[in-house]
Parts: C-alpha cells; sequence; structure tokens
C-alpha cells in the first residue's frame, strides 16, 4: 500500500477502505506518511469530501491513537457537552453543575481558548486554586462523589488528532466537515462519554458560517454517534452575536453564578440556550420522559440553589476557593485598573455584529490567546451593554472593558466598534435556536 496512490483515489473522488484509513493514521503517527502527505490527503478530502462510513472509520482510528477513558465504573449514563466554540458561551459552567443536581452524571474533558473563542478550562482556572489537570482516578473519585468534574484531556487523549489539527492550522484545510466531525467526535468518544450533546455554532462568531453547512457536520456527528453506539443530538445555535452579556473568564464566571442565583430571567439567550442543552442532557441519561419534564427539574435545581451549589462543590473538590462563587463575594474575581465605557458612534438599531471581533477585542484586552504560549489575565474582558435590534443613543455605551493593561485600550476598542452594524431601521427578528438534529 503506497500513500501517494491513497491521496489520488481520493483526488479522483474515490472511497478509501477501513484499511487505508488505518495505513494513513497509524503512518502520519509513526512518521512513515510524512507531513506533505497528509496534508495532500488533507486537502483532498476538503475538496471532494468523505462518506459516512469513511468519516466513521477516521474517527475510530483517531480514538484509538492513544487513550481511550474507560468511565464503565462510574454510576449512570455519562453524558457530555460540546460546543464547537464561541463568544461569551459560558455554558458549561451552567449545565454541568444543573445536571449532576438533577441526578446525572457530567465526567467533563474541556479544552482552553485560542483567538477569539473562549476555554472552559481559562474560565475555571479564574477562580483562585482551581486544578484542571488532575489525575484521572481523582477524577473519576470527584464524578462518583458529586456527579461533576470538569478537567483538561489527558496528555495522550487523542494524538492523531492534535498532530493532523496542528497540520491543518497551517494548510488552510480547517474548514472541512468531515475533518472537523471526526476530530470533534474521536475526542468526545476517547473522554468516554455515554451521550453526547453539541452545541453546534452558526454564524460571524463560529466555525461553521452557514446553516447548511451547520446542518452538515450536525448530520454527520449524530450520524457517526449512531454507527459507534452513542447518543447523540446536536442543537445549532446562533453565534452572530455574543451567547452572554459576558466576553472573558472571570466575568463569564460571574454571569454564571448570576445565572445560577436566579438573577438572569427566562427568555435570556445564555438562559435559554443551557436549558436547552440541558433538556438534551437529562433525555439523554434517562432522567426525564420528554421535553417539559426535564425543563422542570432544572428550573426547580436552580431555583433551589442546587444548581450553584454542585458548582462550588466541585470547585472545592477541584481544589479551588468556592468562597468567591457567590453574589457577596464573585465582583472580586473581576477587580481591575479601570472600568471603561465604550460608546457607539452614531444613534439607530443594532442591525448586525461580528461576533469573531468582539471575542477578539477581549483577547486583545488579555482574556484570550493569538498563540498556546500567551499568558491569559482572568479579571479582564467586556460586558456587552446592547444586543442584536436593540436601540442606541450616542450617551448609551455598547458595552463596559475591563482593563489592566491600559495600553491596549484603544486597539481593542477599535476593533469592537468595527464589530457593529447600526441602521435607522429596526432588524428583523433572528432566533437563538435553528434547528435540533438527532431528537
Amino acid at each position: 500500500m503506497r500513500t501517494v496512490d491513497l491521496i489520488e483515489k481520493k483526488v479522483e473522488h474515490g472511497e478509501l477502505t477501513s484499511e487505508e484509513i488505518a495505513f494513513l493514521i497509524r503512518g502520519f503517527l509513526d512518521g512513515t506518511v510524512p507531513d506533505y502527505q497528509m496534508a495532500a490527503m488533507q486537502m483532498a478530502i476538503v475538496f471532494n469530501g468523505m462518506t459516512d462510513r469513511e468519516a466513521t472509520d477516521l474517527t475510530m482510528e483517531m480514538m484509538h491513537s492513544g487513550d481511550v477513558v474507560n468511565l464503565s465504573e462510574l454510576k449512570g449514563v455519562k453524558v457530555d457537552k460540546h460546543s464547537t466554540g464561541g463568544v461569551g458561551d459560558t455554558t458549561t459552567l451552567v449545565v454541568a453543575p444543573l445536571i449532576a443536581a438533577c441526578g446525572g452524571t457530567v465526567a467533563k474533558m474541556s479544552g482552553r481558548g485560542l483567538g477569539h473563542t473562549g476555554g472552559t478550562l481559562d474560565k475555571l482556572e479564574s477562580i483562585p486554586g482551581t486544578q484542571v489537570e488532575i489525575p484521572l482516578d481523582r477524577f473519576k473519585r470527584i464524578v462518583n462523589d458529586l456527579g461533576v468534574a470538569v478537567i483538561g484531556q489527558s496528555g495522550d487523549l487523542d494524538p492523531a488528532d492534535k498532530k493532523m489539527y496542528a497540520l491543518r492550522d497551517v494548510t488552510a484545510t480547517v474548514r472541512s466537515i468531515p475533518l472537523i466531525a471526526s476530530s470533534i467526535m474521536s475526542k468526545k468518544l476517547a473522554a468516554g462519554a455515554d451521550a453526547i450533546v453539541l452545541d453546534v455554532k452558526v454564524g460571524s462568531g463560529a466555525f461553521m458560517r452557514t446553516l447548511e453547512e451547520a446542518q452538515k457536520l450536525s448530520k454527520l456527528m449524530v450520524e457517526i454517534g449512531r454507527r459507534v453506539g452513542r447518543r447523540v443530538v446536536a442543537v445549532i445555535t446562533d453565534m452572530n452575536q455574543p451567547l452572554g452579556l459576558a466576553v472573558g473568564n472571570a466575568l463569564e464566571v460571574r454571569e454564571a453564578v448570576e445565572l445560577l442565583s436566579g438573577r438572569i430571567p427566562e427568555g435570556d439567550p445564555l438562559y435559554e440556550v443551557c436549558m436547552l442543552l440541558g433538556t438534551y442532557m437529562l433525555l439523554l441519561s434517562d432522567l426525564a420522559k420528554d421535553k417539559e419534564q426535564a425543563r422542570k427539574m432544572l428550573q426547580e435545581a436552580l431555583q433551589s440553589g442546587r444548581g450553584l451549589k454542585k458548582l462550588q462543590q466541585m470547585i472545592t473538590a477541584q481544589g479551588g476557593d468556592a468562597s468567591y462563587l457567590c453574589m457577596e463575594r464573585i465582583d472580586e474575581l473581576c477587580s481591575v485598573k479601570e472600568i471603561r465605557p465604550v460608546y457607539p458612534e452614531r444613534e439607530g438599531y443594532v442591525t448586525a455584529m461580528n461576533a469573531e471581533r468582539i471575542g477578539t477585542a477581549a483577547q486583545m484586552l488579555g482574556a484570550g490567546r493569538a498563540t498556546k504560549a500567551d499568558r491569559i489575565d482572568p479579571a479582564v474582558g467586556l460586558v456587552m451593554k446592547k444586543r442584536l435590534g436593540d436601540s442606541i443613543r450616542k450617551d448609551e455605551p455598547l458595552c463596559l472593558m475591563y482593563l489592566n493593561d491600559l495600553s491596549r485600550a484603544d486597539a481593542a476598542i477599535a476593533e469592537f466598534l468595527s464589530a457593529f452594524t447600526i441602521s435607522d431601521e429596526k432588524p428583523a427578528y433572528s432566533p437563538m435556536v435553528y434547528d435540533v438534529i438527532g431528537e
């Protein structure tokens, strides 16, 4: 078997066999398939795609390229939630403890932020003392005791994905639906989940820019799950504006605590997306018979304070100081040198936002990374004061910027303002949730 023949086969719209996919992935890991040949294969996949069977075989080869976590000793259905990446996307910090408060089991491995998107691990580490790199046996003990823990991926989880993604990142082959699907699903499957709820973002702040792309990706991931015996639901949600109002690590923790404290009302976009994701997590966990019952369970866990208590217990178990996670102390995590309002350049209505630029503005303040080596300032970021469709006046701020390095402010403000389209006419309604696949 020769790699060049397999590349040519895919260039000619051929379908790779299971054995050929295994040869490619194993050869890429051991060095017998060089970077330039894997780059050529990935580009051929970008242009010519893969069948569902090919994508499933690719996913399974990547999954088994390193450690596969066995969670069978944990009680109940192990349910996971994954977002394809967004801005102000604080859902894990809300949904994971709520599911545990409802009797579910959430053993979650998360990632860090890069570029305009935030990372759950960075948000957790903004709480003093919180450890996200902990041994697997301790992780399992916490989940068995509390029903929830969120940690970083183990060092040898899905090494094929790490190596392939690094190559995709520098060869313009990131935006391929089968490559994205296999990357996401191989990590989720390797992490041991029985059931997975996927939050597939679509819009200016997401990898998927059109609903059609998001639906194709969702259907493929649900199909991969079905083929390997996992229950998967994909919820397609809007990312043409930040989901929550806070963009930044401690600021997003504060917003999660506000929601779990009952200070964010029904109808709020973050509240509703959290409820929807939680609803499907309870259904896949066999803890609710229908969506109505699931939502009532989540609301009771929220209103009783049990969800917030679970988050506090998880942080304590992972070494953090949970005394910050209450409305009396949460502002201490967001203490900065200056909070600066940013005003619009004209009056009218917010008719469009570029969520990626808003995330980039927060990154420029120190809330995110341009490269993996960059250090994060957990307190900085921004809090939105306007959403799509809102009317604005010149004396009303679009956001409040939380600043420590004041030299970064002007560039970040310019980037933030460039994200807004302001017009005289109020825009048409835009939904928060577009579709649910695999229901």
